[in-house]
């Protein structure tokens, strides 16, 4: 038996930034990943499909360039050597995790874990025999997620989820993408720019349910008619059949037909095997483990992080969580879980949002006022000749603070940082309008809209009265 001060479950962007941070801070780690370092997102997640959309998105313009005086010939693609530049950059950034973790002293146990009690935890090897017993004097668990396949789908090699889809060598002709949510929406455009016709279907009445209504329709808009995509929306897929060449089913009273489809309708958390009944912790309805404001479970020495405990499941809350976990357990000094989280979504055009939608503040019973600034008045963004989307504010009207910032557009998901520092800072939209932007750029949009806010913009024609 090993003794460590401090045991991670799991080593994605959750789990191996909180080992680092517990090694940084003094303590003995041990580590426990049952598959790959870097976790979903760095193996069959963020990394790869950003690999693969880097491509996609090169390729769109390459072939739609004649507006700005630029012909590509006959361009083509090769998707396996797109698959295998995926796999290169998989494997360094994965090489570098385990850097990191040997670096910081961090010992990593190769197998599944499992509580045997509060302070211990036996590791067990691919073949389900005992491998390691850890006694352990706190536990971070961030087992992650997996996709949700229903029982109802047919099992097929024709309809894959996410992970088995990044490992395909060739791109189908036709996709059905069942669920409009952010990863059916990624795969959706990465797809349809590099010529395969895609068919969206989510049961909802729209797609990314949860993003401000503006921003829906934007990216609905350029998604049928820049990249040809068909979404349908308010029914659900029913009488799926899987056949030797394709995949079919209804849309209410439509048939709908592809060579393949992806299942892409969420994710449920990873607890089975964690034997969390041996330490007393229950999950909720939907499987996930509570933790209060500052990651910890029910149990004093064990908490959760990332998307195991029902939070927001993105790679870059998990970190942040993960770090938060590592200190509080680490140090006298009791640190929240920051509650502020941005969103990005590498859609075509690409989305990043944080803080309240314009609806969600309504439905809070505030009083706001909104500003927003289109990308097409911008002149960056006409030099560059990405004038699709714009930029909103969501303000208090009594006091002026910032309360949420949502944008759709190029680089959109890098200027939401801004955004985000803004928001948390408790800015209003008069200093935001009053700190000076470096032109010609992107980031001047944010100044614009939140002159926008009181009709002082510049760059934008006076609302009539």
């Amino acid at each position: 038996m090993e003794k460590f001060d401090v045991t991670v479950i799991g080593g994605g962007p959750g789990g191996y930034p909180a080992a680092i941070r517990a090694a940084q801070l003094g303590a003995s780690v041990a580590l426990v990943e049952k598959e790959e370092l870097g976790g979903t997102c760095l193996n069959w997640g963020c990394i790869p499909t950003k690999t693969l959309i880097a491509s996609s998105e090169l390729f769109h313009k390459m072939t739609h360039s004649a507006g700005i005086g630029l012909s590509a010939g006959n361009a083509s693609f090769d998707y396996s050597a797109m698959s295998k530049r995926k796999d290169d950059v998989v494997g360094k950034l994965r090489g570098g995790v385990g850097m990191l973790l040997k670096a910081n002293g961090i010992k990593i146990f190769n197998g599944t874990a499992s509580f045997a009690g509060r302070n211990r935890i036996t590791v067990a090897g691919d073949d389900g025999k005992e491998a390691a017993v850890i006694e352990t004097g706190a536990t971070i668990i961030a087992s992650g997620s997996e996709s949700t396949v229903p029982g109802f789908i047919p099992k097929s090699d024709r309809i894959v989820e996410s992970k088995a889809f990044l490992n395909l060598k060739k791109l189908p002709s036709s996709l059905i993408v069942l669920g409009g949510g952010v990863i059916g929406c990624e795969f959706a455009c990465m797809a349809a720019q590099l010529g395969c016709k895609v068919t969206v279907v989510e049961m909802l009445e729209d797609i990314l349910i949860i993003l401000d209504a503006d921003v829906r329709r934007e990216l609905r808009s350029n998604m049928e008619k820049s990249l040809g995509i068909r979404v349908l929306t308010g029914k659900p897929m029913e009488k799926i059949v899987a056949g030797k060449s394709s995949v079919s089913g209804m849309v209410g009273d439509e048939k709908v037909e592809a060579e393949m489809m992806i299942v892409a309708i969420g994710r449920r958390p990873v607890t089975k095997g964690l034997g969390l009944d041996k330490v007393g912790i229950e999950t909720n309805k939907a499987g996930f483990i509570p933790v209060d404001d500052y990651c910890r479970t029910s149990v004093a020495t064990i908490y959760a992080i990332g998307d195991v405990n029902g939070g927001i499941q993105l790679a870059h809350a998990a970190t942040s969580q993960g770090i938060t976990a590592a200190e509080n357990i680490c140090t006298k000094e009791r640190k929240k879980a920051e509650k502020l989280v941005p969103s990005c979504i590498f859609t075509s055009p690409e989305i990043g949002s944080v803080g309240l939608t314009e609806q969600a503040a309504k439905e809070k019973g505030l009083n706001i006022k909104t500003g927003k600034f289109m990308f097409a008045a911008l002149g960056k963004a006409m030099a560059a000749a990405e004038e699709r989307g714009f930029v909103k504010w969501v303000v208090d009207a009594a006091t002026d603070q910032l309360l949420g910032a949502h944008a759709i557009g190029a680089h959109a998901t890098e200027l939401i940082s801004e955004a985000a520092t803004a928001i948390r800072a408790e800015l209003t939209a008069g200093e935001i309008g009053r700190t000076v932007h470096c032109h010609p750029t992107f980031s001047e949009v944010w100044m614009e809209a939140a002159h926008a806010v009181h009709g002082t913009c510049i760059h934008a024609a006076p609302k009539k009265r």
